[in-house]
């Protein structure tokens, strides 16, 4: 590990100034990829701002009809939150099946979609509920918000403070874990709501894409058989020594079924 600065803010306001003081500076939420990198000399920084004792952007509360989570909320905190229980179990659910118990009970939110690992569950999630992501400087929609391959829309300097996810009707989320790390092979959340199905996949791709014949199929019939002749084609899927692009595409089909059993 390089040598580096290192910062702990109590306030948001503290935070970004000192983000802003080097372009070398960097942000650690949870610090579950960041850490590691570090570690192994695989990036090199100027100072470390440590988001861990901002406490504005801890929590998770109902407004309306969303539910918004604080960005430095931990997974753990997510899974166990009777508030996402009762008004998006899928989540809480989501959010249950990350990695390990010492994974869900440092890694946080906005670090997960800061980070935008392709095989990572959140990203279906904001995908899949049309969520909106909540900046220093603005508001995304995810949609918007993954780019491409460990890429998001954030500039230079700002930083995640909450995500904001409309309830839908009913949703689920359904994944094929790599059994050692618990990341998705393939990932899919689906979620009907008033303005139509939405079908998010993550794994599978460079990033989290939608399925857009899936969800016109859903709309018109809300059952595993509106999709058993979709198929996605293989063209531009991951295929790596976990499983091939071929058997990525498969798995697209079977874990749309599986969640919509589930959302049932």
């Amino acid at each position: 590990m390089y040598n580096f600065e290192y910062h702990a803010p109590q306030s948001l306001k503290d935070a970004a100034a000192m983000l802003g003081k080097s372009e070398d500076a960097k942000l650690m939420a949870g610090g579950m990829t960041l850490i590691p990198t570090l570690k192994q000399r695989l990036a090199q920084i100027s100072d470390l701002v440590d988001l861990a004792k901002v406490a504005e952007l801890r929590g998770i509360k109902r407004d309306g009809g969303n539910l918004v989570i604080g960005a430095m909320t931990k997974h753990g905190e997510v899974a166990a939150s009777d508030e996402v229980k009762g008004a998006i179990p899928a989540l809480a659910a989501l959010a249950d099946g990350i990695g390990d118990p010492q994974v869900r009970n440092r890694g946080t939110i906005g670090g997960s979609i800061a980070n935008a690992d392709p095989a990572a569950d959140y990203p279906a999630g904001l995908v899949g509920l049309n969520a909106t992501v909540r900046t220093t400087k603005r508001e995304i929609k995810a949609d918007d918000f993954f780019t491409a391959l460990f890429e998001t829309a954030l500039e230079p300097g700002e930083i995640v403070t909450a995500v904001s996810f409309p309830i839908p009707e009913k949703a689920a989320y359904v994944k094929f874990p790599n059994p050692a790390s618990r990341y998705a092979v393939v990932g899919v959340f689906v979620a009907r709501t008033g303005g139509g199905v939405r079908v998010a996949v993550t794994g599978a791709g460079p990033s989290v894409f939608r399925v857009a014949a899936m969800e016109q199929a859903l709309g018109a019939n809300f059952s595993p058989d509106a999709i058993k002749d979709v198929k996605v084609p293989a063209d531009g899927l991951n295929s790596d020594i976990h499983a091939s692009a071929e058997y990525r595409a498969h798995l697209i089909g079977v874990m749309t079924k599986r969640a919509v059993v589930a959302a049932g």
